[in-house]
């Protein structure tokens, strides 16, 4: 069943709490990439278009000291926001309850925003404590999720709010999120090829698992894949391996069968660095004291070829160390063969499969790339989402 969404709400002249992932990078207190400020924008100023007076609420960074408080101040985002939206007044209240927070909200017009200050500086949020998500719930009247990369945590601001608020609906940031991935992940058009990257098996064998259910072909690259060359009795030298997954990893080699496709050469290096000597081994077949930093030349056909006429793609990892130029061909090429399928869903599951498709230059040619690492991780490995699970059906 389709959830609720913020154009299924009576918003006009009420207190509508949003809950945001305003979870931006910054160095020396300014703000390096405000691509979180700016997603969450469509659902803001449809809410500022239809009167409504506008509570926002994010963490920001982890906080444990009062060290940690004063790094992750969330008043630069309310500063990027009236930037943003210059017509609109931005106030942000520097506190998370109290009489202060109170009174701005009663004050607020319609059309007017307030930003409470960082969700993590009260202990409570990340334990979803009773009291304070009834006590966040009581400063408004309708509450929209619009934090994909937050919906995995069950956190009073995303699951303790709406227990308690009646009126709740997605925003569209995460409407979008929900639709594009179950498109790709529930319901996909065949041949669906997922490829999953990244350093460890450890962290992604839930994906593999769920994945080899849907998938007509899961492609593995990245860290991970030595590991399954080491339990298929190869040579792995130095290369990044977990040795206590190897007997999973044989388990899976028999369970999957020829659905599993693997890299069969390598990219490899004498250390792990820029300037290493860098060559090309087969991918049982590495010498001793050199690793394995990226997929080979063959590799990259092969996985090309096991691309080609696929309907759906869901991508999540590199398949390299694709922060050096050395080793990012890889990722490069496989970024490249997704995105030039024709009438074809690719999904891009964020975290470093995002940055990576971001820094080559090819975001904007995939169907969907996602906002929550974590979040879209846990939907591909077939969880239920706590912060979207709690909000009202249709």
């Amino acid at each position: 069943m389709a959830k609720m969404t913020v154009k299924d709400l009576d918003v006009a002249g009420k207190k509508v709490l949003v809950r945001c992932d305003f979870n931006v990078p910054r160095k020396d207190g300014k703000i390096t990439d405000d691509n979180r400020i700016v997603m969450a924008l469509p659902t803001i100023k449809y809410l500022i278009e239809n009167n409504a007076k506008i509570v926002l609420f994010s963490h920001l960074g982890k906080v444990k000291t009062e060290e940690d408080k004063a790094k992750n101040n969330l008043e630069c985002v309310a500063v990027r926001l009236q930037e943003l939206l210059p017509e609109t007044k931005v106030s942000f209240c520097p506190v998370t309850r109290g009489p202060e927070l109170e009174e701005m909200v009663a004050n607020l017009n319609e059309g007017e925003i307030v930003l409470v200050q960082n969700t993590r500086y009260e202990k409570g949020e990340s334990k979803n404590d009773e009291e304070l998500g009834k006590y966040w719930a009581s400063l408004g009247d309708v509450f929209v999720e619009d934090a994909f990369g937050s919906v995995h945590r069950a956190h009073a601001s995303t699951v303790g709010i709406p227990s308690n608020i009646k009126e709740n609906g997605l925003g569209f940031l995460v409407e979008k999120e929900v639709t594009m991935l179950g498109k790709a992940v529930d319901e996909p058009a065949h041949p669906f090829v997922a490829i999953i990257g990244g350093s460890k098996v450890s962290s992604k064998i839930d994906v593999v698992d769920n994945l080899l259910k849907k998938a007509d072909k899961v492609i593995i690259g990245g860290g991970m894949a030595y590991t399954f060359s080491k339990a298929m009795g190869g040579k792995i030298g130095s290369s990044l391996v977990e040795d206590d997954k190897l007997e999973l990893a044989k388990e899976y080699l028999e369970k999957a069968g020829d659905k599993l496709v693997l890299p069969v050469d390598t990219v490899i290096a004498d250390k792990f660095a820029e300037d290493a000597n860098v060559d090309v081994a087969d991918m049982d077949n590495i010498p001793d004291g050199w690793l394995g930093l990226d997929i080979g030349p063959k590799s990259v056909e092969l996985f090309k070829e096991t691309l080609k006429g696929a309907k759906t793609v869901v991508w999540n990892g590199p398949m390299g160390v694709f922060e050096m130029p050395a080793f990012a061909k890889g990722t490069e090429e496989v970024c490249k063969a997704i995105s030039e399928l024709e009438d074809a869903i690719t999904v891009i599951g964020g975290g470093d499969s995002a940055a990576a498709a971001k820094q080559l230059g090819y975001a904007d040619k995939f169907s969907h790339v996602s906002t929550g690492g974590g979040a879209s991780l846990e939907y591909m490995e077939g969880k239920v989402l706590p912060g979207i699970a709690i909000i009202n059906e249709k």
